[in-house]
């Protein structure tokens, strides 16, 4: 059988992988999200802290006003979401809206918010002067007001708020050495918690003493809250000394500004304040409620995967580790699973991987991935039709302006068709311009969510073996 398969099947399948994919961006939908957290009953405020379970706890209050601060990818339609639903009596304006300068660009106007674009995935100037207009608003709630912070994917690069004397640029050299070390979200956060007045707690701190609640949209692959956005409204867990470990064992510590490290070495000997840690008086008046996941999206591939007649396999939930190791992790289960097969077949999996970069090229994890697995199953011989495809929630993959990569059993040859050498772009991390040469490239544009990453191999095994 030849291994592309019928041309049309072909292009139905991956037709169909991007369905699927878009299934489960759409299941993150924050807009939603927020509709179903938030209720005003009896002209107050209804903060529900398990949305869709009728016997969810409610929290409610006599606030006199309330002040939406909006943080990550999807802070715009969660903005959105909070401002019409809240009353005049609560909400007279005075939010903020910070998201990445792509979402910021193609917005509307929200009634209410201020709209600050800022850079991510290195922070920039807007996210500096965002951080501290953030933390402005949060310091003049007063003790009968609530600060409603809606939080997704992303905020930790988006609102930066470097603690003296560490200067943006020195912070952004700290992110950017970080990230090309393979760091995952959970050590970069960590480590940026403690070079920051706002993450980590600091954003409960300055509202203390107002009322503070957060409603999170998760991109952490477990939903641990003192993760996500690098936990700017919940207790941290974790301290300098473990900031410095991470550094170390990354083998950048001695490449980061001195500026960074002092800190760190000030923090660690005590003589600055760590990060406000569980029992501290300033969580006593806080809440926060998960409204989005990684889990529920990849639930949603799969209910879409079974109406089209796939028989499903979940891979992981947690998928993590180095792309190309969860490339050849998902191959293994194909060519474990498609023998026995009686029907087309949809490998699913969702999570957040990393790369360590050996290269100067351009790309992402999950074309980094994509770009691996299409090799290895060229490889190993992975037969029949099929179609993989690898993509962020948020629309965005590393700093390019693709998702990820949707490949199949042709992508290799139309990579040298272009002139290229798919090995070769792949060791120097230029998934990019690969996929682009064979037309891979995945593209939905900004998507105004964030739930860290979904992965879909649909596979027709091959019945002529």
């Amino acid at each position: 059988m030849n291994q592309a398969g019928d041309g049309g099947r072909l292009a139905e399948l991956r037709t169909h992988a991007q369905e699927i994919y878009m299934a489960g961006v759409k299941a993150a939908d924050p807009l939603d999200a927020v509709r179903r957290a938030l209720r005003i009953k009896n002209d107050r405020l209804e903060i529900l802290l398990s949305p869709g379970k009728a016997d969810s706890e409610i929290r409610s209050g006599e606030w006199r006003a309330v002040r939406p601060i909006a943080i990550g990818k999807a802070a715009i339609a969660m903005a959105r979401a909070a401002g019409e639903l809240l009353p005049d009596r609560l909400f007279q304006g005075g939010g903020i809206i910070v998201t990445n300068h792509e979402n910021a660009a193609s917005a509307t106007k929200v009634s209410g918010f201020e709209l600050i674009g800022a850079g991510h995935p290195l922070p920039d100037e807007s996210g500096l002067y965002a951080g501290r207009r953030v933390m402005e608003i949060a310091s003049q709630a007063g003790e009968d007001e609530l600060v409603l912070v809606l939080v997704s994917g992303g905020g930790s690069a988006l609102v930066p708020a470097p603690a003296p004397p560490i200067t943006l640029v020195e912070k952004i050299a700290t992110t950017d050495l970080l990230l090309a070390s393979g760091a995952d979200i959970v050590q970069m956060n960590c480590v940026r918690k403690h070079l920051s007045s706002l993450k980590g707690g600091g954003l409960a701190r300055c509202a203390a003493p107002a009322a503070l609640h957060a409603l999170i949209l998760s991109d952490v692959i477990g939903d641990d809250l003192s993760a996500i956005a690098s936990g700017p409204t919940v207790a941290d867990t974790t301290s300098f000394a473990e900031a410095i470990e991470i550094l170390k064992n990354g083998c950048v510590w001695d490449r980061v500004p001195e500026s960074v490290r002092h800190r760190l070495n000030e923090g660690r000997a005590g003589r600055i304040e760590e990060t406000p840690k569980p029992g501290d008086a300033i969580f006593q008046k806080t809440g926060a409620t998960l409204i989005g996941s990684n889990g529920l999206s990849l639930a949603a591939t799969e209910t879409l995967a079974q109406k089209l007649g796939f028989e499903t396999h979940i891979i992981s939930e947690a998928l993590c580790g180095e792309a190309q190791a969860a490339a050849e992790l998902i191959l293994d289960h194909a060519l474990t699973v498609e023998r026995g097969a009686g029907r087309p077949l949809a490998l699913l999996a969702g999570g957040e991987t990393t790369v360590t970069l050996q290269g100067d090229g351009r790309g992402g994890r999950n074309q980094e991935m994509a770009l691996a697995f299409a090799m290895r199953a060229a490889d190993r011989g992975l037969m029949g039709r099929w179609a993989f495809l690898s993509g962020g929630t948020d629309g965005r993959d590393g700093p390019t302006d693709a998702a990820g990569g949707l490949v199949d059993p042709g992508s290799i040859a139309r990579i040298a068709a272009a002139g290229g050498n798919a090995a070769a772009l792949l060791g120097n991390n230029d998934s990019y311009h690969a996929l682009a040469s064979a037309g891979d490239l995945l593209k939905p544009g900004a998507t105004g969510t964030n739930v860290a990453d979904l992965q879909v191999l649909l596979l027709e095994p091959d019945r002529s073996r």
